[in-house]
């Protein structure tokens, strides 16, 4: 449910007929969580030192483009994921329809040629460029009148009316998986560069990004004797609409816990779906030991005095404690190039400098 997403939420409907607009409850919250992420100064935690793995990269709100320049090869044709085959002839002119989508355009070089962006792409590079969907919907009017000559997306995109006029005009489109865990992120940026025809850009960025994030890992303290992994809880807050819920396993916040030497408290106490609404029951049966939130969410809230008034979570061990892990929305589950920044967040922040988990 990546809430946009790009963050394309795991479980959102895709941009093609049949596309499940507010079928899951939880995926279109999630949805507008990246779309309200917006613009601007995120006030999210800068990046701690988590140990040699740590990236030297610039801060968050920025992307670290490959050192090269791509020259596109086109035309090529590919197979979109809705099935549709595609020919791109030119690269000149790019739309992506997604916060993660424009990341890994600008991290392969090809920025300068990006037209447009939708309002989940919060990098410091895309500021400045047009906004071309409103809340997480395309406006297929604002994508049209930018004359792109490739339009990307993924199945999350929506609505399939827009996607559909984008096509029926002639705009060669490519719709993309979303990733779910760290495992996708390789298979997303090879796609997008396949798609632009700088497939050995693709092939050095996703050894860039893959190496990246070995290296957070191996960075990771091991538990000491006899201590047990922190056991962390992600949960998805907007106060200004009263939305509370409790990552389960199909959350999308899993691969990133279990990576940094955590366990997913709510994919561990049985839940089975993305989310669900969090009761005192719910969350004690997680017991966490360490609340993860987004920083947007956090603030929606009243910040971590807010939380804990929340039902249930003043009961629990993080709750207690107030042990509260904050992640930039617009980079917690991208998992694109900026993932091992994510990874060494979470790690700087379960951990204390001895190396035990909180």
């Amino acid at each position: 449910m990546r809430f946009e997403k790009d963050f394309a939420p795991p479980g959102r409907g895709a941009g093609q007929p049949g596309r499940r607009r507010t079928g899951v409850l939880a995926a279109a919250l999630l949805a507008t969580a990246l779309s309200l992420a917006g613009c601007g100064d995120t006030g999210a935690p800068a990046a701690k030192t988590a140990g040699a793995g740590a990236s030297t990269a610039p801060a968050a709100d920025r992307i670290e483009p490959l050192t090269t320049t791509p020259a596109p090869r086109l035309p090529v044709t590919v197979t979109s994921a809705d099935g549709e085959r595609t020919t791109v002839t030119s690269a000149d002119r790019i739309v992506p329809l997604t916060g993660s989508l424009s990341e890994i355009v600008f991290t392969l070089g090809l920025g300068k040629q990006v037209v447009a962006r939708d309002i989940t792409a919060t990098f410091e590079q895309a500021a400045e460029l047009p906004v071309v969907t409103r809340a997480h919907d395309v406006s297929a009017e604002s994508v049209l009148s930018l004359h792109p000559t490739v339009v990307l997306a993924d199945t999350t995109t929506g609505p399939a009316e827009a996607i559909g006029q984008i096509r029926d005009a002639g705009i060669p489109l490519v719709v993309v998986e979303p990733a779910k865990e760290l495992a996708d992120v390789g298979r997303r940026i090879d796609t997008v560069a396949a798609a632009l025809g700088v497939p050995e850009s693709g092939d050095a960025l996703e050894k860039r990004t893959r190496d990246r994030i070995d290296a957070v890992r191996e960075s990771v303290p091991a538990p000491a004797d006899g201590a047990k992994k922190p056991r962390v809880a992600f949960l998805y807050l907007r106060g200004s609409a009263s939305v509370y819920l409790l990552g389960g396993r199909e959350s999308g916040a899993s691969s990133l816990l279990e990576a940094a030497g955590a366990v997913d408290a709510g994919k561990a106490s049985g839940l089975k779906k993305d989310f669900t609404a969090i009761t005192s029951e719910a969350l004690a049966k997680a017991a966490p030991d360490a609340i993860l939130v987004m920083t947007k969410g956090l603030d929606s809230v009243g910040g971590v005095d807010g939380l804990v008034k929340i039902p249930g979570v003043a009961e629990t061990p993080a709750g207690m404690d107030r042990r509260i892990v904050s992640v930039d929305d617009g980079v917690l589950l991208n998992y694109g190039p900026r993932t091992d920044r994510v990874l060494s967040e979470l790690v700087a922040q379960l951990y204390p400098e001895d190396g035990a988990a909180q």
